[in-house]
């Protein structure tokens, strides 16, 4: 997660509107349609950051049932499942609390669509509003006690009973960027 200490960065990744992320898991694939126009600055960082392969051996670190399941922590690259799964520290550091050492503004304020549904994907952050980096959540149901306070960047299309089976430890195999037929 962005530190208050990391620059702010602006990705130069160029959104084009019709971005779909393929996050495959060891427990199967989700597809989420990534909302551009919304929040451009979260998916073009999300974009740069999947097609450099930040994202692929990571493992999901964080499941709160019925609230949550996170990943994005580069900490939890050289880690077992197991590890993970336990909570402990790696040899980066704590699973949950690393990031791209850069942090990106918030957009909550500003995306007309930020509304954490079902299957929502969001980016978590500290408690700096700009303070998002490289750490997402999928939501586990509807959680609108978010909006007003994480930028919410897409929505699943496909993979929602994925998402339910997915529990901390288990793994990002990567994340692909598509373009949606026109």
């Amino acid at each position: 997660m962005g530190f208050i200490t990391d620059p702010l960065y602006t990705p130069t990744y160029e959104v084009a509107g019709d971005e779909v992320a393929v996050i495959d898991t060891s427990k199967g694939t989700i597809r989420v349609e990534l909302d551009g126009s919304g929040a451009p600055v979260h998916v073009a960082n999300f974009c740069e950051l999947a097609e450099s392969g930040f994202y692929d051996g990571l493992k999901f670190h964080r499941y709160v049932p019925g609230f949550v399941i996170q990943g994005g922590c580069p900490n939890t690259r050289e880690m077992t499942p197991e590890q993970v799964a336990r909570g402990e520290a790696g040899p980066t550091g704590r699973p949950g609390t690393g990031g791209p050492g850069y942090r990106i503004r918030q957009e909550f304020t500003t995306n007309p669509r930020n509304s954490h549904v079902d299957g929502a994907l969001a980016m978590a952050r500290s408690a700096d509003p700009d303070s998002a980096g490289s750490q997402f959540y999928l939501c586990l149901g509807p959680q609108h006690g978010l909006d007003s306070g994480y930028t919410v960047f897409g929505r699943t299309v496909e993979g929602l009973d994925v998402i339910g089976e997915l529990r901390q430890g288990d793994l990002i195999n990567s994340i692909r960027i598509e373009h949606a037929a026109s």
